[in-house]
């Protein structure tokens, strides 16, 4: 009856060191994202531009050049499109086109890069800021970075292709802009 106790209190004590060792998910994730930051990726936990989505996912974001800024697009999976949404390549829907056609220098790696992604990739979004991938990351670190090269290459080829052109400092004397 005493070693019954003993084992008793054990487990008790035990418990809560047990639920803060991470389960083998967390540890997963934590080895992908820093892998993804030692890259250059930026990664938060942010709600994505998706309709009726409560909550937060996954978004990866590679920064654009300040003087090269990106275009504004969002692209979205067919499972989480509505029909309604123009079609745009391999199950890929605009939720917002952008507003000049991309060049084949961008379109080829764009197409490129949506063949490849895992079905957990639900969004594809370019701000002139940055280009972000919303996604449950369902990938190891390692199967990650086989996709850097790709959207390191969307990135160079989305960058300058800006709808907003970049405006030029003002003269500090005269209040013109430089040319």
């Amino acid at each position: 009856m005493v070693w019954l106790i003993i084992v008793f209190v054990l487990l008790f004590v035990m418990a809560p060191v047990m639920w803060l060792k991470p389960s083998p998910r967390q540890v997963r994730q934590m080895a992908l994202r820093n892998g993804a930051k030692q890259q250059g990726v930026t990664v938060k936990m942010e709600p994505p531009p998706l309709h009726h989505f409560r909550g937060t996912m996954p978004a990866y974001r590679w920064h654009y050049p300040q003087d090269a800024p990106g275009p504004d697009f969002v692209l979205l999976r067919d499972s989480n499109a509505s029909a309604a949404l123009e079609p745009y390549y391999a199950g890929w829907r605009w939720r917002i086109a952008p507003l000049r056609d991309l060049p084949e220098s961008a379109s080829a790696p764009l197409k490129a890069l949506l063949e490849r992604l895992p079905q957990d990739a639900l969004v594809i979004e370019s701000t002139p800021y940055a280009l972000t991938l919303w996604w449950w990351e369902s990938q190891t670190a390692e199967r990650f970075s086989t996709y850097l090269a790709d959207v390191k290459q969307l990135k160079a080829a989305l960058s300058g292709l800006s709808d907003q052109p970049v405006g030029k400092p003002l003269d500090s004397q005269n209040g013109v802009h430089h040319r």
